[in-house]
């Protein structure tokens, strides 16, 4: 992997050669400039109302119209699991969130508002349809499975990254395996109107074959679920990793921005704002060195705090601080991702539709320049420059002005925005 020192930081050659202006790497809205925000259309139990896929139809107008742009859909393929993270038969899209044809639907209704659809890609793992690794639509022997694997009858390559043990491990370097869910991928695209890909689990599985998947498919947008420990003493490490994963996809994808989140909520918990700022001046998470390919968020179905059982708890956002959080990612550059229980549930969609807003009516984009003002022990303030204008934006309880010139836009307990 060749690196190059920017800003401080060791960073991927790609970032480097995309601050040169070098040719990109892949045409689309991955690039640079997108205004794209993002919807995490379901929670941990969305199976639990059925069907879900009516559920997102009927919302669709109003989703379109709240600002999204593009809304990322849950696995939609037949799973051992309720939540469909354990695939069985992939091409079978009959699933505990509603039918295939439902799924059409829901998918036709957000076109029709001009949102796209991104689809919920489990493809690290899968497991067998009566048993270990009877593999069944497609049809797949023991060779599609990584040796190694929990599975002793498996006969596949080494794995290219870490064990899943509650599936089989799938054997990315087999061109049949590849072949085939090329093949599958490019029907959810043309038979049921899928636009792009939310890749699942992706340290189980070397992120070269996520840029090989997205030269046969060319969604309108890709994003990898790299999620591993940060240590908040080496942020760097941490964003790193993730640089490291774009690289290996020949820079094809975006990948969420763990870093970012991470910091955020250490910073609005314990007011440590000062961790918002890296050592070269720029935001600490993944869009302080690549923000065109960073996707931001607070929570999700994973991380999200266990309310009614809609997530999984596993390391959530302050609940009382998250309109703090949106007020960061909706303000500043990376491609922004909301949770359907912050937005639906909580109480917080007129807050988060203003940011969204403001966000538009400025131009602020997933490369717009962020020139921190201040980030100490009570607030973080920074200007964010867009294509129709700038805003001005302050977290936590210490008290902060852009001074004359400025309109305010919105505030809430502990943040405000303004506009000029």
């Amino acid at each position: 992997m060749l690196k190059k020192k920017v800003f401080g930081g060791a960073v991927s050659l790609s970032w480097a050669l995309a601050l040169l202006g070098a040719p990109a790497v892949f045409a689309g809205p991955m690039d640079g400039n997108s205004g794209d925000v993002m919807l995490q259309g379901f929670h941990w139990t969305s199976y639990q109302t059925s069907p879900w896929w009516s559920i997102v139809q009927g919302k669709a107008s109003d989703i379109g119209a709240s600002g999204f742009t593009m809304v990322w859909l849950p696995p939609s393929s037949d799973a051992a699991s309720n939540e469909g993270y354990l695939p069985r038969q992939l091409s079978v899209l009959n699933s505990r969130y509603g039918t295939e044809a439902q799924l059409k639907s829901a998918i036709g209704a957000l076109h029709t508002y001009n949102v796209k659809a991104i689809a919920d890609i489990v493809v690290n793992h899968r497991v067998g349809t009566t048993n270990w690794a009877d593999f069944t639509n497609p049809t797949w022997g023991s060779w599609a499975v990584t040796r190694g694997d929990e599975w002793t009858g498996a006969t596949g390559n080494t794995d290219t990254g870490d064990g899943y043990g509650a599936a089989r491990d799938l054997d990315h370097t087999n061109a049949t395996v590849q072949g085939d869910l090329k093949s599958w991928m490019n029907w959810l695209k043309s038979s049921i109107g899928y636009d792009g890909w939310r890749y699942d689990y992706v340290k189980g599985f070397n992120g070269s074959y996520v840029g090989n998947y997205n030269t046969a498919t060319v969604p309108y947008f890709s994003v990898g679920e790299l999620w591993t420990d940060l240590n908040l003493a080496n942020p760097d490490a941490h964003r790193q990793q993730l640089m490291n994963w774009i690289d290996a996809t020949g820079g094809k994808s975006t990948v969420f921005d763990f870093t970012t989140k991470g910091i955020l909520q250490q910073a609005v918990q314990y007011n440590e704002f000062w961790r918002l700022r890296d050592s070269a001046g720029q935001p600490s998470g993944a869009i302080g060195w690549w923000a065109a390919k960073s996707v931001t968020f607070i929570d999700n179905h994973d991380t999200g705090p266990s309310t009614s059982g809609t997530s999984q708890n596993h390391w959530p956002f302050p609940s009382d601080k998250v309109m703090q959080g949106y007020a960061y990612i909706l303000t500043h550059p990376g491609v922004p991702c909301v949770y359907w229980v912050h937005f639906y549930d909580w109480g917080h969609k007129e807050a988060i539709k203003t940011l969204m807003s403001i966000r538009k009516a400025k131009g602020i984009h997933s490369s717009s320049a962020v020139s921190i003002q201040v980030a100490d022990s009570s607030r973080y303030a920074a200007i964010i420059t867009g294509t129709k204008g700038s805003v001005a934006m302050k977290i936590g309880p210490g008290d902060w002005s852009p001074g004359a010139g400025w309109t305010l836009g919105t505030s809430g307990t502990n943040y405000a925005v303004w506009m000029k």
